[in-house]
């Protein structure tokens, strides 16, 4: 059992590190409404990061599901944009990968290139406002009328959607197939009949902006459903399997940073004429912050490992992704009180590293709905 990294891998992820330090550091903290430019998201493509997993053939690295967790880890590491880092993997994990196993090959040669490239940005609109976890109640509605569908319904808290130009979004072709009569399609953005709200006002993840996307009677060609009618809900847990994975590899990244900014301030910070990090209440925290993201990163390897065997990682990925999640959270409680009142206040960012993890135990499946799903696996 070797739990040493590759020196290709080691290589990929410093070259990441030094690329996004010095063209993507992130802003300085700013108002809510504020979100991630074209520009920045073009620079991302440049540096590979949009495209990762997308296939060479079309502009990408080819990566598997461990070396995107890695990559994404170095982009969440350097990046202080959490929202930025976390609108190019939802970008990447929930519309790309399932354009890149399901589409037709005209719509992937449409697509995925734009994907890798970053001329084009995609949004995962399956959330309804009455749909959450409980997918099998969605309401959007797909009607076949000849060689198109007819798509009618809202979709909510699709992130990327105010600037996306392709929504990946799934819909009801058969009400009476239940869990078999969803479908799943890629829709361009410029075709009549869609209507994106405005950037919702959110508590953290700033930089990555989530919006209402409704469908009246949006009339999308047939070639843009991805695999065939009722696969929809096939399709969704099959992108969301590499979400789970993949994706909270940022969150190790945004931990690792968080954990030296804690040392060093403990390290440095005079109080009753001692360094703090010498009182164990505040050395102790910080060995527990590590401790869980040592844990944490353990598990969401062994998942990303299991993917790219080709084996069942269901159990693991479920369990990463609660580790992670709730480490995140943890960690950023714990950050800020080592950080006292400086913690509190915005120009450290030391508050939006919290407020932009609280929302990891919610998306890509509640941490509820993680254990149920271990607790079944474990026999229960």
């Amino acid at each position: 059992m070797d739990f040493e990294l590759a020196a290709e891998q080691l290589r990929h992820r410093e070259a990441i590190l030094d690329g996004v330090r010095s063209r993507l550091p992130g802003r300085s903290r700013g108002a809510a409404d504020e979100h991630f430019t074209r520009a920045e998201w073009s620079t991302a493509a440049e540096l590979g990061l949009t495209g990762l997993c997308l296939p060479k053939t079309h502009g990408g690295g080819s990566l598997g599901a461990l070396d995107t967790a890695l990559s994404l880890e170095a982009f969440g590491d350097a990046c202080t944009d959490t929202g930025l880092v976390f609108g190019v993997a939802a970008h990447l994990l929930a519309c790309a990968v399932p354009v890149r196993d399901f589409a037709g090959a005209e719509v992937r040669d449409e697509l995925l290139r734009g994907f890798s490239d970053g001329t084009l940005i995609s949004a995962n609109a399956m959330t309804e406002p009455d749909a959450g976890s409980d997918v099998g109640r969605l309401s959007v509605t797909a009607e076949r009328d000849g060689d198109t569908y007819v798509l009618t319904g809202t979709k909510s808290f699709a992130s990327n959607a105010p600037l996306a130009d392709v929504l990946v979004t799934y819909a009801v072709t058969d009400p009476k197939a239940g869990f078999l009569g969803v479908s799943a399609f890629a829709v361009p953005r410029r075709l009549p009949g869609i209507d994106v709200g405005p950037p919702m006002a959110k508590m953290g993840l700033w930089g990555c902006p989530a919006g209402e996307v409704r469908f009246d009677g949006c009339r999308v060609p047939a070639r843009y459903r991805l695999g065939e009618d009722g696969q929809g809900s096939g399709i969704f847990q099959h992108s969301m399997s590499w979400e789970r994975a993949c994706l909270f590899g940022l969150y190790l990244g945004l931990m690792d940073r968080q954990l030296r900014q804690c040392a060093q301030h403990a390290r440095e910070r005079q109080q009753f004429g001692r360094a703090i990090g010498d009182f164990q209440s505040v050395s102790h925290r910080v060995a527990a912050m590590r401790q869980r993201l040592e844990a944490a990163r353990l598990l969401l390897y062994r998942a990303c490992w299991l993917m790219d065997q080709n084996r069942d990682s269901k159990v693991a990925t479920a369990l990463s992704k609660v580790a992670v999640s709730e480490a995140a959270v943890a960690n950023g409680l714990d950050a800020v009180q080592i950080f006292g009142g400086s913690g509190y206040l915005t120009p450290a960012g030391i508050e939006a590293q919290l407020r932009d993890s609280v929302p990891a135990t919610l998306f890509s499946g509640t941490t509820e709905i993680q254990r149920e799903l271990i607790a079944r696996e474990t026999g229960l």
